[in-house]
């Protein structure tokens, strides 16, 4: 049975859609069969970050309504043979995710996959409760600014009372916190909230700490997932923030001020 992992957020611009492709694709590469869901109904970027936009013929709604099957919609990516891209419509309503036709395509998913990622949009809108609904763990996403961890504050309480688990008096979602677009230096001027004191209002188990980086954004121009980039601290992080979900226990990097070494000290470096 497929774990159904949620990538949310209760702000928008917070990196889910990285999130998602960069889990996704490790998850992968640890040899983990995934899929990964994009749920903008009406806007569509999962795809574009994963390099795949060309390849789309039928999306996940085409599925839903009996228009394509799985098989059909599903793209396989080309990095990895473990990983499928299923994308969201450009052309629907977001209300062409029935609680229905979302649940079927799970369980079909469940059959062939060991964990299905599901890029959810931020807030509270349809797609993102349809795809918070049926999730087995949360990535919940959000930068260390107050307006981003109050908002992601409200996600914790949906989470919590309206997902299948909630209904099926079941274990609960298990929660994790992935902080973004982390910067230590700005964090010491006042700039940014301390990676503790978002912990302390949302009290999550920390699953990494993503640095602010110029890689993030060149990797999603280039339509390559940011794990992949085996040099940069946003893909580290990243590849870190797999192998905790998947058990293993590792400090976190990035989280304080790098202190310069003496020939840095000497000539500014």
């Amino acid at each position: 049975m497929a774990r159904i992992i949620v990538v949310t957020s209760g702000k928008g611009g917070v990196g889910k859609t990285t999130t998602s492709a960069s889990i996704a694709m490790g998850l992968a590469k640890k040899g983990h069969r995934s899929a990964v869901i994009d749920f903008d109904v009406g806007l569509r970027n999962l795809d574009l970050i994963m390099g795949c936009e060309r390849r789309v013929v039928y999306d996940f709604v085409n599925v839903i309504n009996g228009e394509a099957n799985l098989n059909q919609a599903l793209i396989r990516d080309r990095r990895s043979d473990n990983l499928y891209v299923l994308p969201a419509s450009q052309t629907r309503d977001k209300l062409a995710l029935t609680q229905e036709g979302v649940g079927r395509v799970f369980e079909e998913l469940s059959e062939d996959f060991d964990y299905i990622v599901c890029d959810s949009p931020a807030g509270i809108e349809h797609g993102a409760t349809m795809a918070m609904y049926f999730a087995d763990d949360a990535i919940v996403v959000t930068n260390p600014e107050i307006a981003s961890v109050r908002d992601s504050d409200r996600m914790l309480g949906i989470l919590a009372s309206k997902s299948r688990r909630a209904e099926n008096n079941e274990e609960p979602i298990r929660e994790y916190l992935l902080l973004s677009r982390y910067s230590p230096e700005r964090v010491e001027q006042g700039e940014m909230l301390h990676v503790e004191d978002v912990q302390e209002i949302l009290a999550l188990e920390l699953l990494g700490v993503v640095p602010e980086s110029k890689t993030v954004l060149t990797a999603s121009n280039s339509g390559i997932p940011v794990i992949l980039d085996q040099e940069g601290d946003a893909g580290k992080a990243y590849r870190d923030a797999v192998e905790r979900y998947l058990g293993e226990e590792l400090p976190h990097r990035f989280i304080e001020v790098q202190k310069k070494g003496l020939f840095g000290r000497l000539f500014g470096g």
